[in-house]
C-alpha cells in the first residue's frame, strides 16, 4: 500500500499514538479509606534513660496488641486504621521505625509489635517538638490513605528547646484538620532530672495539642505508661464526636482536655535551654 505523502505509515502512526499516550496525565490512585490515620511520635532525647526507652517501646507494643484496642479498631466504620511510628529528638532527628501499615485485626497488631521489638531506640540530643510535629504532618500528607480522622499522638518528657516555636507549628497543623494529642512524661527518672519541667501537662495542653477533641494523658510514674497508652489509643480510635467517657473522670492516669484562656509562655523550654549553664550540653 502506498503511503500518502505527509501522512505517517501504520508503524509510524503506532509510534505517534504511543508517544501521545505518554503525554496524557496518569489518573491518581484513590487513597485507601480507613477510620483513622494515626502517627505515633515518640521522644528519644538523651534525657531519657535506656530503661525508659525500653519501657516506652514495650508500652506501645502492649497497647497496640491489647484486645480492647483491637476491638476499638474493628468497631470503626471501615474496621481498620493506618498507623506509622517514628522516634524523634532534636530538629534534625526523626526516624521512622514502623512505616505506614494497615491494622485491622490482632495479627496486624502483632506484626506492628514485632517491628517495634526488632530494633533498639537510639537517643539523640535536644528536644524539638515542633520539628516532630512538622515531620508527622508530612507523613500524613504522604500516607496514601484517606482517614475519617487524622491524629498525631506525641509523647515527650520536656518542653520544646530547639527549632520553630511549637505553638505556631501546632496551629498550622490543626488548621489542616489534624488533631494533636499528647502524652507528657512527668516521671522525673531521666539522666538529667534537673531539667524536669513541673507543669509539663499544662505546657502540653496550652502549647502542643489542638484540634477537635484533643487531649493529654500525663504519665507521673512509669508503671502507668502501658495503661496510659492503651487508654489514649482507645479514645483516639473512637468516633470524631465521641466525648471522653465518664469512667475516665478522676481515673489514673487522667485525661486532660486542651486548655485556653490565660496567657502561657510557650517559649519556656527555649528560655530554659538558653540558661543552661548548670547542665550538660547534651539534651
Amino acid at each position: 500500500m502506498q503511503c500518502v505523502p505527509g501522512y505517517p505509515s501504520g508503524l509510524s502512526r503506532l509510534a505517534v499514538a504511543s508517544f501521545a499516550a505518554l503525554l496524557l496525565p496518569v489518573p491518581a490512585q484513590a487513597a485507601e479509606p480507613v477510620d483513622v490515620e494515626l502517627v505515633l511520635a515518640v521522644d528519644v532525647s538523651l534525657s531519657m534513660s535506656p530503661m525508659e526507652l525500653d519501657i516506652q517501646r514495650r508500652g506501645y507494643m502492649a497497647a497496640l496488641t491489647d484486645a480492647k484496642v483491637v476491638q476499638a479498631i474493628q468497631d470503626g466504620v471501615h474496621g481498620k486504621i493506618a498507623l506509622t511510628y517514628f522516634e524523634w529528638a532534636g530538629d534534625g532527628m526523626q526516624r521512622v521505625v514502623v512505616p505506614w501499615t494497615v491494622v485491622a485485626n490482632q495479627a496486624d497488631a502483632e506484626a506492628v509489635a514485632a517491628k517495634l521489638q526488632a530494633g533498639v531506640p537510639n537517643s539523640a540530643r535536644r528536644t524539638s517538638i515542633s520539628a516532630a510535629l512538622s515531620f508527622a504532618g508530612d507523613l500524613l500528607a504522604e500516607s496514601g490513605y484517606s482517614g475519617m480522622k487524622r491524629v498525631i499522638d506525641i509523647s515527650g518528657d520536656g518542653p520544646n528547646n530547639q527549632g520553630l516555636p511549637v505553638d505556631g507549628v501546632r496551629d498550622l497543623i490543626v488548621s489542616q484538620g489534624i488533631t494533636i494529642n499528647g502524652l507528657p512524661l512527668m516521671t522525673a527518672g531521666g539522666a538529667m532530672s534537673s531539667y524536669d519541667f513541673a507543669d509539663l501537662d499544662t505546657y502540653y495542653t496550652r502549647c502542643v495539642i489542638g484540634g477537635p477533641g484533643s487531649f493529654v494523658v500525663p504519665v507521673h510514674d512509669w508503671s502507668q505508661f502501658p495503661e496510659a497508652i492503651r487508654r489514649k489509643l482507645v479514645l483516639e480510635l473512637a468516633g470524631p464526636l465521641t466525648p471522653i467517657p465518664a469512667r475516665y473522670d478522676g481515673a489514673e492516669p487522667s485525661v486532660l482536655l486542651a486548655q485556653a484562656g490565660n496567657a502561657y509562655d510557650c517559649q519556656v523550654g527555649e528560655k530554659m535551654w538558653g540558661n543552661r549553664s548548670w547542665m550538660w550540653d547534651s539534651r
